[in-house]
């Protein structure tokens, strides 16, 4: 029985080193590549949904004038009520998510671009309730850690001493 008690130390003694060098190892990781992960992974649907709004230069395709102005409708209090301004609405939503996609993506005033998307994400939650868990959640999670962490080093406003250390 000893001899079991003793090599079941030794496992256990094993592998709570092994979960400490794998805790250092994970701690080295530089925070950097996780917030540039984040830059890029909220930046891609929101400017791929960019590019599907427009048909040319400032010309909103058919297909936006259309769910902006016969399907979209904001789910409040259990009503359904149309989006106000429209294509307004269409235009201001495509440039927005061109835009503050690319700011991401180059950490250039990121607290702010990650902001405007999270407002972006609580408007679309709004539109298309059924998305939180799948979509909306995932995306308002990635947008407030930027908000709240900001770009990281591997972005511009490091270079520009635009955040704080």
């Amino acid at each position: 029985m000893t001899t079991e008690l003793a090599s079941t130390r030794n496992l256990g003694g094993a592998l709570t080193s092994l979960h400490r060098h794998a805790e250092c190892l994970l701690a080295s990781i530089p925070q950097s590549l996780p917030l540039l992960a984040l830059r890029i992974g909220l930046a891609i649907p929101f400017f791929k949904s960019g590019l599907t709004k427009w048909d040319g230069f400032l010309t909103l395709s058919t297909g936006a004038r259309y769910l902006f102005e016969q399907e979209f409708r904001l789910h409040i209090f259990g009503s359904q009520i149309p989006y106000p301004m429209p294509l307004v609405m269409a235009a201001a939503s495509g440039v927005a998510e061109l835009v503050l996609p690319v700011l991401l993506v180059f950490g250039l005033f990121t607290r702010y671009a990650a902001l405007g998307l999270l407002v972006m994400t609580a408007v679309i939650q709004l539109t298309i309730p059924d998305g939180w868990a799948n979509f909306h959640l995932p995306w308002a999670a990635m947008a407030l850690a930027l908000v709240v962490y900001g770009g990281g080093r591997i972005a511009v406003d490091t270079f520009l001493k635009l955040r704080r250390d």
